[in-house]
C-alpha cells in the first residue's frame, strides 16, 4: 500500500485546495495514517445504525407527564448505553437546517485570501479557520478543513448570521433539562449549576472533500468532545462513525434529524454515570461531506465537577473527576493532538 503512495510531503494550508489539485492520484505521505490499516471497514466496522437510540423531542417537551416520562426513559438508556442518540421531531424546519449547510458550503467556497482573514492564532479566538485539527502539534494531518465560530454568549460570524444557532441552543437546553431529571435531579439543576445562560456555544463547520485514497487517511481521528452535548447536522453524505461496545457503527441519519453525542463535561457532571462518546469521521473518493457540529458547554469560567447531590447519593468521599474550569479544559484539549479520551483521563481519579 505504501508503495502506491507518492512520497510527496506538503505543508497543509487547506485540504480543499489540495483535493482540487489537477491530476491528484495519491495523497501526500503526511496524510497517511498507519491506524487506518488496522481500522479497515472490512474487519472492524459494521453498519448497524438502525440500533442507534432515537429520542422524540416532542414527547420530551410535552405537557403530558406520561409522554415526558417516556422520553426521559429513552434519554436515560441512550446516555447510559451509547452516549449518542438521534433526535426527531425537534421543531426546527428542514429548510432552516439546510440553509446552515448551504451557508457553510458558501464559506468554504470563498477565495482563499478571504478565508485566510479568519485564520486564528489561539483556540479561544471567536472565529477560527484552519485545516486538519492542530497542525502545530501533528506530524500526520487529517483530510478536513474547519471553521469554528463562538455564537454564544456573544455572537460572532465571518460572513452573515447563522440562522439556526438559537433554535439549536433551545433544543440542547431542553435535552439537558431532561438529562438532569434522568439523573434524579431537578430539571433546572444542571442549567443553574453550570450557568448555561452564559454557556459557550461553538459552531463548527467541517469540510471533507473527496480523497483519491480514502482508505489511507481520516477526516477526524477517534475522539470525544469537550462540553456537555454536541448537536450535528450534515449534507446527507455518510462518514460519521460512533464507537459502541468496541465496534464502529456507521451513522445513517434519519431525514431532518439531529445527531447528538455526550461530551466530556456531562460525563464529569454525572460522575461517570453517562460516558462521553468516542466518534470519528471517514472520507470517500466521490463526493464532499459537509457537517456542522454545534457544541454546547458551561460558561467558560464555570468550574465543572460532579454534581453534589450525586456525590451525596453515592456516599463518595471525593469526586472521581478533578474540578477544573471549563476554559482551562477546552484550552488543554484544543491545544494538543486528538487521541480518544486522553484529556478526560488527565482529570480522572481512578476508583479504588
Amino acid at each position: 500500500i505504501m508503495e502506491a503512495t507518492a512520497p510527496l510531503v506538503v505543508k497543509p494550508t487547506n485540504i480543499k485546495e489540495l483535493a482540487e489539485s489537477p491530476d491528484l492520484r495519491f495523497i501526500p505521505c503526511n496524510y497517511v495514517h498507519d491506524s487506518c490499516y488496522s481500522n479497515s471497514s472490512a474487519t472492524n466496522d459494521i453498519d448497524d445504525s438502525d440500533s442507534i437510540p432515537v429520542v422524540d423531542f416532542s414527547l420530551l417537551t410535552s405537557h403530558d407527564s406520561h409522554q415526558r416520562s417516556t422520553a426521559i426513559h429513552h434519554l436515560t438508556k441512550a446516555c447510559q448505553d451509547w452516549g449518542f442518540f438521534v433526535v426527531v421531531n425537534h421543531g426546527i424546519p428542514e429548510n432552516l437546517m439546510k440553509s446552515v449547510i448551504d451557508c457553510t458550503h458558501e464559506f468554504f467556497n470563498l477565495p482563499e485570501e478571504e478565508k485566510h482573514k479568519f485564520t486564528g492564532k489561539h483556540v479561544l479566538d471567536p472565529i477560527r479557520y484552519g485545516t486538519s485539527f492542530n497542525t502545530s502539534k501533528e506530524n500526520v494531518f487529517f483530510w478536513r478543513d474547519f471553521l469554528k465560530v463562538f455564537v454564544h454568549p456573544h455572537f460572532h460570524s465571518p460572513t452573515k448570521p447563522q440562522p439556526c444557532s438559537e433554535k439549536l441552543r433551545e433544543v440542547a437546553r431542553n435535552l439537558l433539562g431532561g438529562i438532569s431529571e434522568s439523573l434524579g435531579l431537578e430539571e433546572s439543576y444542571l442549567d443553574k449549576d453550570l450557568d448555561l445562560e452564559s454557556g459557550l456555544q461553538i459552531f463548527v463547520g467541517n469540510y471533507y472533500p473527496p480523497c483519491p485514497q480514502p482508505e489511507l487517511t481520516m477526516g477526524m481521528p477517534p475522539h470525544s468532545d469537550h462540553g456537555l452535548l454536541t448537536l450535528l447536522i450534515h449534507n446527507q453524505v455518510g462518514g460519521l462513525q460512533v464507537q459502541y461496545q468496541g465496534k464502529w457503527i456507521n451513522v445513517n441519519a434519519l431525514p431532518n434529524s439531529l445527531l447528538v453525542n455526550i461530551g466530556d463535561h456531562l460525563e464529569i457532571f454525572s460522575n461517570g454515570k453517562y460516558k462521553s462518546n468516542i466518534h470519528r469521521a471517514v472520507v470517500n473518493n466521490k463526493v464532499t461531506r459537509i457537517s456542522v457540529a454545534i457544541a454546547h458547554g458551561p460558561s467558560l469560567d464555570t468550574i465543572v465537577r460532579p454534581a453534589s447531590p450525586l456525590m451525596e447519593k453515592e456516599n463518595s468521599p471525593s469526586a472521581y473527576y478533578i474540578p477544573m474550569k471549563y476554559k482551562d479544559y477546552l484550552e488543554m484539549q484544543q491545544s494538543n493532538q486528538l487521541n480518544a479520551k486522553s484529556c478526560l483521563e488527565r482529570v480522572k481519579i481512578p476508583r479504588s
